[in-house]
């Protein structure tokens, strides 16, 4: 196994890959707009830690009080991302990101780690079933069946914040909240944007760009959100067909 690990800094920041989409000479604007969120982020503590090759084999998390997620909890580690795809699956990369991680947490005198998962795993979330192999335990669900893992040090848990638990808002139009975290959404936003104006769909794609305005969104959030009629719907991406399945509600 090749365990050359870098962490991202702000000096290589510009020169490294960022994993998540691959591209050898056209430059890619999901992944400039993710280097300027991570531009500010890294002066924050977070760690963005990845294989040192041309794939996607990496670890993303931050110091929660940072996080741009509305949890909440005292001196936790937020997970954002952590994944390893294709060639790489099955040689034990997973396994040693997220046990830098733990170390990194207990190093740093935190009470714990958590992240956002589901009763039924989503596709744009990390794989909570390796996590809870870890010991990662359920802490805190919402009614439609998210739930908040952790894995404690001490005892003490976190939690969603208190404007989650509805996951209601007084709109019955299209809600899309997005960040810039993830690479993808930017060409995400922009063919959904497309979509909406093409066919008269009224929409209004709101973009996360402060960390209050994460802490204080209505639903979970891993840097997607989805509503519509009124209900939240989902923390997946979207393509043109899904969107399609929800507007038939």
């Amino acid at each position: 196994m090749n365990a050359d690990f870098i962490n991202i800094t702000p000096e290589n920041l510009a020169d490294e890959h960022l994993c998540c989409i691959i591209r050898s000479k056209v430059t890619h604007p999901g992944i400039e707009a993710k280097r300027q969120w991570l531009t500010d982020r890294l002066t924050e503590g977070h760690v963005f830690r990845k294989l040192n090759v041309k794939a996607t084999v990496f670890i993303e998390y931050a110091p929660l009080e940072t996080a741009w997620v509305p949890i909440v909890g005292d001196n936790y580690i937020y997970l954002y991302c952590l994944w390893v795809l294709g060639d790489y699956k099955g040689k034990g990369y997973a396994k040693s990101l997220l046990e830098y991680c733990v170390a990194d947490a207990k190093a740093k005198g935190k009470s714990g780690i958590c992240m956002l998962g589901s009763t039924k795993q989503k596709a744009w979330l990390s794989d909570q079933s390796f996590a809870k192999r870890f010991g990662f335990e359920v802490v805190d669900t919402t009614d439609n069946g998210y739930e908040l893992l952790a894995l404690s040090f001490d005892g003490t848990t976190p939690k969603f914040a208190q404007n989650v638990k509805t996951q209601e808002i007084n709109n019955k139009e299209l809600i899309i909240y997005y960040s810039m975290q993830c690479p993808f959404v930017y060409q995400t936003i922009e063919v959904l944007r497309q979509y909406c104006d093409t066919h008269d769909i009224p929409a209004s794609l709101i973009q996360v760009d402060t960390l209050q305005k994460a802490k204080e969104l209505p639903c979970v959030f891993n840097n997607w959100a989805v509503f519509y009629k009124e209900q939240f719907e989902t923390v997946n991406l979207l393509s043109v067909e899904n969107l399609k399945r929800i507007l038939k509600k």
